[in-house]
């Protein structure tokens, strides 16, 4: 399998802290040859983890946002496409987050809201501030689900956060739709829980995770031309 990512552009949201899925995913496509473009809320937090990479010789650029905020989300592509000759090859959006809403009829309207935001709100601004980089490299388009997602799936407890990622996958399906026929694929994942540093805390080291070097394969193979046949998709993971 060819995942040699060499003079090609990532675009990865939702790096922050060590030990985290977009800290994961940076290192994987660094370790490829990738020219990492990374989006994060906190500026110090992004400029480590770029700082970090940079020691390995990536090449890394860095641009702080809230993609919850549609306007910002355009200021990072345009940033982006003035620093990547208007293309992105591979655009992996992972920012989102998780949180209990609690039974439905006991729920937090502040927490639906913030998890539609945060979740799908982010996705959606996103893919439609990036589109046209993609477009541009007949490129693909990730998103980050969730297991929640998936048919059968046990959600009491979680409704909002299971709403926002179903929504995430049916973007995932218009964007597929409407944008083959630009030669752009786009797919998503649906993990169960990985171990990252914030899961074994509240988990425990000895819960059933979804391993990070497993991940980081499966995002590799979805972003490389590996994968050209495959668009649409909802890939279960874990």
């Amino acid at each position: 399998m060819n995942t040699d990512f060499k003079g090609k552009v990532i675009v990865l949201s939702g790096v922050g802290r060590a030990g985290q899925v977009g800290d994961f995913l940076a290192r994987a496509f660094a370790d490829q040859g990738g020219t990492l473009q990374l989006l994060g809320r906190n500026r110090a937090e992004l400029d480590a983890r770029a700082e970090e990479l940079r020691a390995s010789h990536a090449s890394v650029e860095t641009h702080a946002c809230d993609l919850s905020d549609a306007r910002a989300a355009e200021d990072a592509a345009r940033a982006v496409a003035a620093q990547t000759d208007g293309r992105v090859d591979a655009l992996v959006h992972v920012a989102g987050g998780f949180a209990l809403s609690g039974p439905l009829a006991e729920s937090s309207v502040d927490v639906w809201q913030q998890q539609l935001s945060i979740n799908l709100g982010t996705a959606f601004a996103t893919t439609r501030a990036f589109l046209p980089l993609v477009r541009a490299a007949k490129g693909c388009v990730l998103y980050f689900a969730s297991a929640a997602a998936l048919p059968g799936a046990d959600v009491g407890g979680l409704s909002a956060y299971a709403v926002a990622k179903t929504g995430v996958v049916t973007l995932m399906r218009a964007v597929a739709a409407e944008e083959a026929r630009n030669g752009l694929r786009a797919n998503a994942l649906a993990p169960a829980a990985i171990r990252t540093a914030s899961n074994v805390a509240s988990m425990g080291p000895n819960a059933r995770y979804v391993e990070p070097a497993a991940l980081c394969d499966v995002v590799l193979f979805l972003a490389s031309p590996a994968s050209r046949a495959v668009s649409g998709q909802v890939i279960a993971v874990g």
